[in-house]
Parts: structure tokens; sequence; C-alpha cells
């Protein structure tokens, strides 16, 4: 049974991460792992958000390790900074870029992400828009995200945290890592990760315009 589950996974990732969730069909999954059973998917994991859940939280436990590690060292330091908190969101999903399911997590994790309604949600997501409506994957157990949620407000300036700043850093550090996922695998991840990092450390640091400020309080007055 372990191992018709493991082979549906395998199977869910790589056609997930080829040809995106929406264009990827259950029997295909089944079919593509070899089961016997029509309805192995539903059986195993219920629904697409199951088996999405399952791919995510296979990495989970790595990503999660990572980050907390780099977060215990930035606490240590006791000198705030938006690099070193970058570094701490960027890093422990490009170490995925070293394998091949690591490279198809990185793409199965963005497009579930990055569309109007997330198909992936939690509260870390800084309010993102409006999930959609039922079945939904939530990660499992993002304690290492909340807490980098929590470590980057100090950090932000008030209107950068109210127009959603980290949920942009988040957002751009799936699109880039999913992109650079798609062209591996590289024999050195090194540069890239690195630049990555400058650029998501800018956009925490980024100063909120004038212009975005008064558009801002607009929006929020017509919402009262």
């Amino acid at each position: 049974m372990n191992e018709t589950r493991e082979r549906l996974l395998d199977a869910a990732e790589r056609l997930y991460a080829e040809r995106g969730l929406d264009a990827v069909s259950l029997r295909e999954i089944v079919q593509a792992a070899g089961a016997r059973n029509a309805t192995a998917v539903q059986y195993h994991f219920g629904d697409r958000a199951g088996i999405v859940r399952a791919i995510l939280a296979r990495h989970a436990p790595e990503i999660e390790a990572r980050r907390h590690a780099l977060l215990d060292a930035y606490e240590a330091d006791g000198v705030p900074g938006g690099r070193a908190l970058a570094g701490a969101l960027v890093r422990p999903m490009a170490a995925c870029l070293g394998d091949a399911s690591g490279r198809a997590f990185l793409q199965v994790w963005a497009d579930a992400v990055n569309r109007p309604r997330p198909l992936v949600t939690f509260a870390v997501l800084d309010d993102p828009p409006e999930p959609a409506a039922g079945g939904e994957a939530t990660w499992p157990k993002p304690d290492s995200l909340c807490r980098w949620r929590n470590l980057v407000e100090p950090v932000l300036e008030e209107d950068a945290a109210r127009l959603h700043r980290r949920f942009t850093a988040i957002l751009y550090t799936a699109t880039e890592l999913a992109r650079r996922a798609r062209s591996g695998p590289r024999t050195d991840d090194r540069l890239f990760t690195s630049y990555l990092i400058d650029v998501v450390a800018a956009i925490l640091g980024a100063p909120v315009s004038d212009e975005t400020r008064r558009l801002a309080d607009e929006r929020d007055a017509a919402r009262r």
C-alpha cells in the first residue's frame, strides 16, 4: 500500500511539474503510476488538494529544519537585517534545486501559490487574495514560515506591511525558484541563489512611495 502511495506521489509530482496543476487529471496520475485501482488517488489522498498537500508534506521537514536553523542564527546575531531574513526565506527552498523531486516540488508549489485564488492557503501568506472555494490544500505545519513572517514584520515599513510585502516576497521567491527548476539541473546554483536573496531583500526593504501610500489610503477608506 505504501509503495502504491509513493508511486502515485512520484507520478503526480512529475506530471504537475511538467504540465501544471490544472492540466493533469487524477486518472492520468493513476495510469502514470501503474496503479491497478482507478480510484487509487481518491483512496490514498481524497482529491487533488489531498495529493498536492502530500507533495508539499514530502519536502516540508527538510525545508522547516533549514529555515529554523537560519532563523535561530538570525536571532542569535541580534542584528536586524533584511538580507538575512531574505536568505531564511530563499535558501531552504533553493536547496531543493539539487534533485529532480525537489525541482518538481518547486514547480508544484509555485503553481499552487501563484494564482488569483491560491490553491495552497495558510495564514503565513500574509492575507493573500481570497482562496479557492473548497478543496484548497494547506501547507503542513508551516511553523518556520510563521516564525519568518513574525520576524520580518518589525523590519518592514508600516505601509509595506499593510500592502502585503511579505506575500510579495514569498510569491516572487516561488516564481523564480520554479523558473530555475524548469531549466535545471544546473551544476551550480550558488550565484542564482545569492542574487535571488539580494532581490528579495530589496523587495522587503523598498520604500513605499507617496503615490502608493495615497492610493492605499483611498482604497482603505473606500472599504470602510
